[in-house]
């Protein structure tokens, strides 16, 4: 069994329009400092993109997007910031910036496995949330 692990996370946003501050949630960012262990995922809807600017340019933001994932994964891909040291590389990521690509306040958790924990982040956070059935009406007496 696994011990518990300390980890970090980030929700990543696209702010189309900045100026007009709405974003989507696009992906997340785990770091776990004592395991090494920092990665992304991404999974942009372009549908929900083009609802908040129906010029957005998805070439331009799927292209920002492969750059964090490199940078996470340390590939050269990423440029020089992939080569830093793991926790440097994710406060980078995280650091406040007004661009198209943001992240979420840096959060804090306690994971069994750092990989799972990504992937229920990305369940609660990113994907959408699968739809209920309608709760029933109260069937009215004529009064």
């Amino acid at each position: 069994m696994r011990a518990r692990e300390l980890y970090d996370y980030a929700i990543v946003r696209v702010v189309p329009r900045v100026e007009r501050e709405e974003f989507i949630n696009v992906g997340a960012i785990v770091s776990c400092q004592r395991t090494g262990f920092l990665q992304a995922a991404v999974e942009l809807d372009e549908a929900r993109l083009h609802a908040l600017d129906p010029w957005a340019d998805v070439a331009l933001v799927r292209r920002h997007l492969q750059a964090l994932a490199a940078i996470c994964a340390g590939d050269a891909a990423g440029g020089p910031i992939a080569r830093l040291p793991h926790r440097a590389r994710f406060h980078w990521l995280t650091a406040r910036r007004s661009g198209i690509i943001q992240t979420s306040p840096v959060h804090t958790g306690w994971c069994d496995d750092a990989g799972a924990a990504l992937e229920h982040l990305m369940d609660c956070m990113v994907r959408p949330l699968p739809r209920r059935a309608p709760e029933p009406t109260p069937e009215r007496t004529p009064a």
